[in-house]
């Protein structure tokens, strides 16, 4: 769990200025993009009964809290370009969790 906590934090931190600049939303709603995506991603998709590779895993998980968070801002919200912002707000926590597990182990 704490591993997950982690690296949930790591993601909030990431995505939510990204969400509160680009769709000039609330901390609260920016927070609430990854809070809905990222425990279905964590358990989920990487969960062992999750058929696939860890490229497969990878894939289908980026590519599910991508749609899931654009439509959240789309339709809850009605912001145009959520389906950019999401893409860059997810493209941005995953390039950067990447490259800090490679240099720092975490998270």
């Amino acid at each position: 769990m704490g591993a997950w906590l982690q690296a949930f934090l790591f993601t909030q931190i990431v995505e939510v200025p990204i969400y509160m600049r680009s769709m000039r939303c609330s901390v609260w709603a920016a927070f609430g993009a990854s809070a809905i995506t990222h425990p279905i991603v964590w358990f989920g998709f990487f969960h062992p009964a999750f058929p696939g590779s860890y490229t497969t895993k990878i894939v289908a998980a980026e590519l599910f809290a991508w749609l899931a968070e654009a439509a959240y801002f789309r339709f809850a919200f009605k912001r145009r370009r959520a389906w950019l912002w999401a893409l860059c707000a997810n493209a941005a926590s995953f390039s950067l969790g990447m490259l800090s597990r490679r240099l720092f182990g975490v998270p």
